[in-house]
């Protein structure tokens, strides 16, 4: 039973780990988005259970690590229009 809010919660500070550091400049404070990939993932997690009822743990992490996903993306900003124009020059 621990496993599944455990599990899902180490999955969602990963995957913020690897969106802090893949797009450091697009992103909100650190906190936030460690913050927000945690908890996106507990509640794929709790969704997931709800759906799918006990006994299908990889198939929880796995629907905790997708919505935990798509709850980060939502933090990504759009490139500033500085940045793009003078690599465009």
């Amino acid at each position: 039973m621990i496993l599944e809010p455990l599990g899902s919660v180490v999955l969602g500070l990963a995957l913020a780990w690897v969106a802090l550091h893949s797009l450091p400049d697009r992103l909100p404070s650190r906190r936030a988005v460690l913050t927000t990939g945690a908890l996106g993932a507990l509640f794929g997690a709790f969704l997931m259970h709800s759906v799918l009822g006990p006994g299908h743990v990889v198939a929880t992490l796995i629907g905790a690590a997708l919505i935990g996903s798509v709850t980060l993306s939502l933090l990504v900003r759009p490139r500033s229009r500085h940045l793009s124009r003078s690599a465009a020059a």
